[in-house]
């Protein structure tokens, strides 16, 4: 079997036990932060890259967890989701060389799966927009109620309104459920500079949803 196989098998089962819940107790908080740990992270990439069968799978299982919270949207379904992160997988596989031995692997890793976050959310509204099309062309002579704006995908929209950076916190926290350790590793900066990022956009949040915002209320 190919190494692309082996890879895909592995993140395959390791997409399966992960789960997109960014709950959890103490000792949840504490395994979350020794799966996380740098060091170890960087010896698991650099046998990674030697096809150290071992390393490459103990490296699925660390970070498919967090890639899963990561990539899954407000909404998304589960399935979608899994897809995602076994292409991103493929494209960490294939761009495995690019990582620099010694330096930190999230914020590496993270790079990757906002690419497939994007990629994948194209292709997706693509075929939406094809599909509705299709719809709309059989449902022509039938007249059709506007359905509703939900409440999630308003303040999903006033997030967009955010800057780039903040609006990526916000994801990262509240809806990929990641904490602020994990993002502040994912993003290669401090604990610090994620909650003042997490203020501003919570503040901004506030002020949109004061002017109205567009949000059904």
């Amino acid at each position: 079997m190919s190494r692309h196989g082996e890879l895909s098998s592995e993140a395959k089962g390791a997409t399966e036990k992960a789960s997109p819940s960014g709950t959890g107790n103490a000792s949840a908080a504490a395994r979350a932060e020794d799966k996380n740990d740098p060091e170890r992270l960087r010896k698991l990439m650099e046998g990674y890259q030697k096809a150290d069968r071992a390393a490459t799978t103990e490296l699925v299982e660390r970070l498919s967890p967090m890639l899963l919270r990561f990539l899954a949207g407000p909404v998304q379904t589960r399935p979608f989701a899994e897809d995602m992160l076994q292409d991103c997988w493929l494209r960490i596989h294939k761009a495995r060389h690019s990582y620099r031995e010694g330096t930190p692997v999230l914020p590496w890793v993270f790079a990757i799966a906002r690419h497939t976050r994007i990629d994948s959310y194209r292709r997706r509204r693509r075929i939406d927009m094809r599909e509705s099309s299709i719809e709309a062309k059989s449902e022509a002579f039938q007249p059709a109620a506007k359905p509703a704006a939900a409440p999630d995908l308003d303040l999903w929209r006033l997030v967009r309104q955010l800057p780039e950076s903040q609006q990526e916190v916000i994801r990262m926290l509240k809806i990929s459920g990641m904490t602020v350790e994990e993002v502040a590793n994912a993003t290669g900066t401090t604990v610090g500079a994620i909650k003042q990022k997490a203020h501003r956009a919570y503040e901004k949040l506030r002020n949109l949803l004061g002017d109205g915002g567009g949000v059904t209320r």
